[in-house]
Formats: structure tokens, sequence, C-alpha cells
């Protein structure tokens, strides 16, 4: 209690310290953190300067440049307008469309595998299903947003990716750690998917890729983008398909994107996207036996999913230091799954147990914020809107007896926010508060204060506290399942979390980056014990702490090779003494060889030590390695043409957290990519 209060104190110091500072205190710092057009110049980790290069072969002074650059993106996430990283003290990593095509990824999941802090869960078949946590939280804490439309289920709180094209990304901007005071629900952190930019010449410009691995998988996609007089377009059409690699699964999606930015004015901008996606797929074969299971049995388990999506957005500059961004959203999401059980030897060759499951989600959705920028401000005001409505049903028949359950919930939200950036010469302040109310269960307010400070050239230091929430699922408040009792009663799962880090440039070849952080979470939701009839519930019971530390390395290009590596440990430590806490822990390596020619190939491995009970007979101690080579066969001065090829798993690791679905072995695919 004594450490909220003094966050609450400090969030309310600095808000009023933010709108009294003086004027002319204000412009004091604008000539030397403004450009002549009144944009924030970036306060980087640092290029290196030109004494600094000298004696540095075979490295490029260019190579360095970009190197360095890279650590001082232009990031949205944090604030919800655009500034440097090296002005956000959250703990944020950032994947570029560079490194999802260097990966050859086909899922988001694929990407989010490669970053320190984050767990994948199942990460087995191409396109199956796949779950993530940030530093040791739950699925359904971690918010996730393509297009700035919340892509998480209403009815379960986690979000399934499998269906976002990754090749239509520009970039995911990764919180780790809650991003309430912005965004509202997300407890463990935020992953902030930001699409392609709509051309900007006439000339059309595009990709063309195909891909061919084993069992039939497949990749095809084509995009396009340019300018029709003055109107600014992005399009992408792509399928996603496989046979499966293991226990018979498969996986067939169709992909549409578009994006269309039309200038209003010399101020004003509109814009639209629209996205459908429509994935067919097999979980494949589960087969369980004693002490696994009872009784022998075998399980299938097929689903049809469609998903869409449009927004629309309209920009205005209203003065030199005032803007106005407005955007509204629709997203749909609809699937059915059927599972059939098999106790082949009580009744071979009989359908022992059939459950049908449908959902069908639908969230209408809008927000506005104003941006005023001047001398050391960037302040952000906005509101956030939706309503959101669940149809969702389940049906069993068991030897000629049918159970069936349905739910219809509607979900209404509304949220205020307040954020500030405060540059002052080498330290940036950033106070944030908001206030969100639901109908379900009720309000939650959100401070945050973070900084950082320029201690060196390029060394940044980090420090930041945060409040923030997980909404309880529609589906545990009103009662989806078959033998699952509502409870409307459920409250928010909330947490405190503190995060400090320092970044660094330790010579002009080494890039490091050390964070710690405690996560301290209330009410957090379990399933509570069936009852005889086998009925259970979903109750707020105990409080749990989150403690660990994360340590990223990268190096800059020596002789075109590059080594990047990364070690996450999280300590999960419930109130309950008498459950013992569970530590987990990761490593990721990566070697590159990118000769910026013609030649670019990785080996990256992963690592994951998840402590889980001896009797869920899982194997995870081993990394799992994968190889990727691109290589350019052809170029002109607007065309080019390169093949790729990946082998996954190359060295044939068993790695899965439930025996009854193991991993694919080493598999290889092969692809050619065309630009023009």
């Amino acid at each position: 209690m004594v450490l909220i209060r003094i966050a609450y104190i400090l969030s309310a110091a600095f808000f009023f310290l933010v709108f009294l500072l003086p004027v002319n205190f204000s412009l004091a710092f604008e000539k030397s953190l403004r450009s002549s057009d009144g944009v924030l110049i970036a306060q980087p980790i640092g290029p290196a300067t030109s004494a600094d290069m000298i004696a540095l072969a075979p490295t490029t002074k260019d190579e360095l440049l970009l190197f360095w650059e890279e650590k001082d993106l232009y990031v949205e996430s944090a604030t919800r307008y655009g500034k440097p990283i090296s002005q956000v003290a959250e703990n944020m990593t950032v994947i570029t469309a560079k490194d999802i095509q260097d990966m050859n990824a086909h899922t988001i999941v694929e990407v989010l595998n490669r970053v320190s802090g984050i767990s994948v869960d199942f990460p087995m078949d191409f396109g199956s299903s796949s779950l993530f946590h940030i530093q040791g939280s739950e699925q359904r804490h971690v918010l996730v947003l393509l297009d700035g439309v919340i892509w998480n289920s209403l009815s379960e709180g986690a979000a399934e990716t499998r269906a976002i094209p990754v090749r239509t990304i520009e970039r995911i901007e990764i919180i780790k750690g809650p991003g309430s005071s912005a965004w509202g629900s997300s407890l463990g952190g935020v992953i902030n998917i930001i699409t392609k930019e709509v051309g900007d010449t006439n000339r059309p410009s595009g990709t063309l890729s195909a891909s061919y691995g084993e069992r039939n998988t497949q990749d095809d996609s084509a995009e396009l983008s340019g300018k029709v007089k003055g109107i600014g377009y992005y399009l992408f059409a792509g399928h996603r398909g496989s046979d499966g690699l293991r226990n018979n699964k498969y996986f067939r999606t169709d992909d549409f994107y578009a994006k269309v930015n039309v200038p209003l004015g010399k101020d004003v901008s509109f814009g639209f996207t629209a996205g459908y996606t429509e994935p067919h797929l097999s979980y494949g074969e589960l087969h369980a036996e004693p002490p696994v299971s009872p009784l022998i049995f075998d399980l299938t388990s097929k689903e049809i999913e469609r998903d869409f999506f449009a927004t629309a957005h309209l920009d205005a500059k209203l003065t030199k230091e005032l803007k106005l961004k407005t955007s509204f959203y629709v997203f749909e999401h609809k699937s059915g799954r059927t599972d059939e059980l098999y106790l082949p030897t009580i009744l071979p060759n009989t359908v022992f147990r059939t459950s049908v499951f449908n959902w069908k989600e639908k969230t209408i959705g809008g927000s506005a914020r104003l941006v005023w920028t001047h001398g050391i401000h960037a302040a952000v005001l906005g509101a956030d809107i939706s309503h959101g409505s669940l149809d969702q049903s389940a049906q069993r028949t068991q030897m000629g007896a049918t159970m069936t359950s349905a739910t219809t919930p509607d979900l209404d939200k509304w949220a205020l926010y307040l954020n500030d950036t405060i540059t002052i010469n080498k330290l940036s302040i950033t106070p944030g508060l908001r206030y969100d109310y639901n109908n379900i269960s009720g309000s939650f307010t959100s401070p945050s204060l973070g900084a950082t400070y320029k201690l060196a050239e390029r060394t940044i230091a980090r420090v930041s506290v945060a409040r923030g929430f997980t909404l309880p699922p529609l589906g545990w408040s009103s009662g989806s399942g078959l033998f699952q009792d509502p409870n409307p009663d459920l409250k928010m799962e909330s947490v405190w979390s503190y995060q400090g880090g320092i970044e660094t440039g330790l010579t002009d070849y080494l890039w490091l980056k050390l964070t710690v952080f405690e996560h301290d979470m209330k009410d957090e939701i379990q399933k509570s014990p069936a009852d005889v009839n086998g009925f259970y519930g979903m109750v707020n019971k105990g409080d749990v702490k989150r403690t660990g530390y994360e340590v990223e390395a990268e190096t800059a290009p020596f002789y075109s090779l590059s080594l990047k590596t990364g070690f996450s440990s999280a300590r999960i430590a419930p109130e309950d003494v008498t459950k013992n806490p569970r530590d987990t822990y990761s490593y990721n390596v990566g070697l590159k060889y990118d000769d910026k020619k013609s030649l670019m190939a990785q080996l990256f491995g992963n690592y994951v030590w998840w402590n889980l009970a001896a009797d869920q007979g899982a194997r995870y101690n081993t990394f799992v390695w994968d190889f990727n080579l691109t290589k350019k066969i052809f170029s002109t001065d607007r065309t080019t043409t390169e093949v790729y090829a990946a082998v996954h798993n190359l060295f044939n690791a068993s790695y899965f957290t439930l025996n009854t679905y193991p991993n694919p072995q080493r598999w290889a695919e092969a692809g050619v990519r065309f630009k023009f």
C-alpha cells in the first residue's frame, strides 16, 4: 500500500509540474530540441562520430551508422504518438519488416518466438494454434493490436494470431509489462502490429513471393503499392497451407488486405484499411493412454475460422503545435470447431462423444486523440470507446445424450487518457494516466511514470512504475463451457509493475541492454475445483509476484557477420505459501551473415526452461535451431530476384509442453521472391 500511495503522489506531482511549467522555460529548450519544421529531433543512443570511425576497417562507417540508427527507431506504442525509442521508459522491442523477411516467417508466433522475454506455447506445426507469455504472464494478459484493432478474444481473453499475414507488417512494437495507461487492458504487455504504408510514387512497386516445403507446405503472396492521382494504396493477397508436419494436422487460409490513403488538403488526410482471412485447420490426431489417461482414447479436432476487420482514420493538423487523430473500426470473428472422441478398446470404429463449439464475436469502436507538441512537451489527450458482442454455444452428444450451453453477453467500454513526454536536454520524463470503465467489471485507474536519462553518448538509463489491469474474459463471467458455471462477480486482475534498466553501446561494435522487473499482481483468476457433477467456475484467488531480469546483446557487423543473443529469467511466486515458486528462463542466440549485396544467412536457436510438472510428459530441455538462407540471383535498377531456403528444427530436437502434441521434426522449404 505504501508503494501504491507513493506512485499516486509522484504521478500527481508530475502532472502538476507538467502543465504549470512556464512557457518561457519551454521555449528555452525549443531551439535545441526541434528541427525547423517543428518536428522533434531524435535523441539517439547515438551514431558514432567521425573520430570514432578511424581504424575500424573492414566495417564501414555506413554499417555502423545504420546499426546505431536502428536502435533509435521512432515508435508510437508507449504514448500513442511517435517518438524516438531512446525516450521510451518502458521495456520495448521492435521487430521490422526486414527482420521478418530475413527469417522467412509465416506466422506472428514464429517472429515472437525470437524475442527475449516472450515464451510461446505449442510452437508446433505450420499454422497451428500458439499462444504467448511475456515475462511469465498468462496469455490473456497480453494485448494484441492490428492497425489499432484489438485482436484478443472476447470469450477467452487471449489473442490467436495465426490468421494475420506477416508479409503485410511494417513493424511490431512490443511493450514488456503493462501498457494500461495508454491502452487499457494489458496487464502483461502490448504487442502492437503496424502494417505497411501506402505507396508514394505513381510507378507501382511490389513483391511476388512463393515458397514450397515438405508435406505440401506453401506460402504464396502478392503485394502492390503506389499512388494514383495523389491517392496512395497498398494491396495484398496471399495463400498459406500445409498438409501437416505431424499427427495429420493441416492448415489452409486465404488472406486479403487493402490500405488506401486520401489527402483531403495540405493538413488533412483520410484513410481506410480492410482485411479478411479464412483459416481451415485440423488440430490433428491426439492419442493418449495410461498414465496420461486412465483409458486409451483418440481425439480429432477440426475448425473453420473467419476474420474480417475494417478501419477508417482522419488526421488533421489544426495548428503548428496541435494535431487531431481519429479512427474507427469494426472487427468480426467467427469460428466453429468439432471434436470427436474415440475409445478404440471399448467401442471400436464408433464415435464415443462429439462436441461442437461455435463463436461469433463483433466489436465496433473508435478513438480520438489530440497531440500537442510545444517546447519540451509532447502531450497526448485521448478517448477510446467500443461495443462488443459475443454469441457462443457448445453442444456435446455422448451415447445418445445431448448437453448444450449458450451465452450472449455484451461488453461496453470507454476510457479517457492523458500522457506527456517532457524532454529536458538529456532527461525525458513520461507521466501517464488513464481511466477505464466497462459494464461488466466497473472502472479502473491506471497511472504510470517513467524516465530515461542519457548517461553518455551511447548509454541510456530507463526506469518506470505503472499500474495495469486485465479484464476478465466474457466467457468466464457469463459461463460458456458445458461444465462451467458463470461468475459475474469476477474482478479485474491488477498489477503494480516496476522496471529499470540500462541500454548502452559499450564499444562501436557492441550494444547491450539489461532490464530488471517486478510485477505484483492481485486478484489472479483461477479455475475452482470441480464439484461432484464435474462443474467448475473461475474465481479471483490470491496474489502472484513475478520477478526477474533480461539481458540482450548485439554486435555491429564485422566482416559481414553479427551476433545477437538474449537471456530472460522469471520467478513466478504465488502468495499461497503452500505453492512453490516456479522459475523459468530462456535463451535466444542468432548468428547472421549479410554482405548487403547478394547473400544473407542466419542461424537461430531458442531454449525455454518451462519448469513444468513431470507428469505432463513435456520435453523441452534442448535448443531448437532454424537456418535461413537468402541469395540474390538477378537485379536491375528496378527489379530484384531472390531465392531463399529454410531448414526448421535443424537437429531434430524434441520440444513440447504436452506429450500428446509433439513438435515437428526437421523439415525444409525453399522459395523465390521477385521485387519490382
